[in-house]
């Protein structure tokens, strides 16, 4: 008994210790669990992935589990920080690391790849070639119809000689049903609002407009893979564009998390139209709030576009019911140079969300393209 309390008080101490403090595959702070084969301190989440790689990882609580005298001498050998220099000694800079928030297919593919797969320790030779990343990237996935709830299998294939994004009917399809470029587009996984675990949506500007694809593949691996690859083009493409920016400061321009999305209801120009229900999207991006008829939609209805508050945007609360068909009553104004905007929302905690997320945007300094950009207006 003296044995395990020495121990799991040794262990307690060791993860209280920088660079084991934080989960080592998410980042996820204050860690309770660690694999005593790969000698790292990982959250509750993520222990449940490497019970599924039990040929390499075997895990067991901090807390709660007995540890022998060698296993624990192993975990102060190793720790995070020593494993990381092992696993992670060649991470591409486009490849995307995940944090506590993101979906699992991202965090599974992440663990597998370091541990499993081996990908980033420089002794694979199969997984250099594979992150080098060819100039061509083909695979079949589940497309989300336009203007139905149907997927249907769709050819996607990715491009880095011209920086493009096609996908084909058919198999033997000789013309792209789209060409999509690598300028404006950006790809984050949504498993919720696709209903599948490894749904992917595709964002991309046409005719002035958001239009979104929503794909998924059966097999994680795959869809993660092509997502990288997207990276890795999105990369390439932008430093073409800025040869002079280090690829530190490009690395967060490759894809990008929205800031806040969900339902509200908003009214007309005159704001004496009704009320309607409608599905918004605020990036930091590109400085828009976008709604939509219902999350799936692949167009936008309109766009707002959010500037600083030195020219003339700020967003402010609002109490009191709507009258004109509102079922809600939680109200955000945002004013605009050219008009002022009301929305309401369900409930006061998404009401506050939405108010953080856009005094987020407006606080940010406009860059040349934002001043550059046509899209400085709403669409009705």
């Amino acid at each position: 008994m003296a044995s395990l309390e020495r121990n799991n008080k040794i262990l307690l101490d060791l993860v209280r210790q920088p660079g084991n403090n934080l989960c080592a595959d998410c980042g996820a702070p204050e860690p309770d669990w660690a694999s005593y084969t790969l000698g790292v301190f990982v959250c509750l989440n993520c222990s449940g992935m490497h019970r599924n790689l039990p040929a390499v990882s075997k895990v067991k609580s901090i807390r709660l589990d007995r540890w022998e005298d060698s296993l624990v001498e192993f975990m102060q050998k190793m720790g995070n920080s020593a494993a990381r220099a092992i696993y992670e000694k060649y991470v591409p800079a486009f490849f995307y690391r995940p944090q506590q928030k993101d979906c699992n297919v991202l965090k599974d593919q992440w663990i597998r790849a370091k541990y499993e797969r081996g990908e980033f320790t420089g002794e694979n030779s199969h997984c250099q070639t594979l992150h080098s990343f060819p100039y061509v990237f083909e695979s079949m996935l589940w497309k989300k119809g336009k203007d139905n709830k149907q997927f249907l299998k769709r050819v996607f294939l990715l491009s880095r000689k011209d920086f493009t994004l096609r996908y084909f009917i058919k198999e033997d399809s000789k013309v792209p049903k789209a060409v999509i470029s690598m300028k404006d587009l950006n790809a984050v996984f949504q498993p919720e609002k696709i209903s599948h675990a490894h749904g992917l949506q595709i964002s991309y500007l046409h005719d002035e407009r958001m239009r979104n694809l929503f794909v998924y593949h059966e097999n994680g691996q795959v869809i993660v893979s092509l997502f990288n690859a997207i990276r890795a083009t999105r990369l390439a493409y932008l430093q073409k564009k800025h040869p002079t920016l280090h690829v530190n400061d490009l690395i967060p321009q490759i894809t990008r998390h929205c800031l806040k999305e969900g339902y509200m209801e908003k009214t007309g120009p005159t704001q004496r139209e009704p009320f309607k229900k409608r599905w918004f999207t605020l990036c930091s991006g590109n400085r828009k709030l976008l709604y939509f008829k219902s999350p799936l939609d692949a167009t936008e209805l309109g766009a707002v576009f959010i500037g600083t508050e030195s020219h003339s945007y700020s967003v402010s609360e609002i109490s009191g019911r709507s009258t004109r068909g509102g079922r809600w009553h939680c109200g955000i104004t945002l004013q605009t140079p050219g008009r002022q905007f009301v929305f309401m929302c369900e409930q006061e905690q998404e009401q506050r969300e939405w108010l953080e997320a856009i005094t987020k945007v407006i606080s940010q300094a406009m860059t040349p393209e934002d001043y550059a950009s046509k899209t400085m207006l709403l669409y009705t």
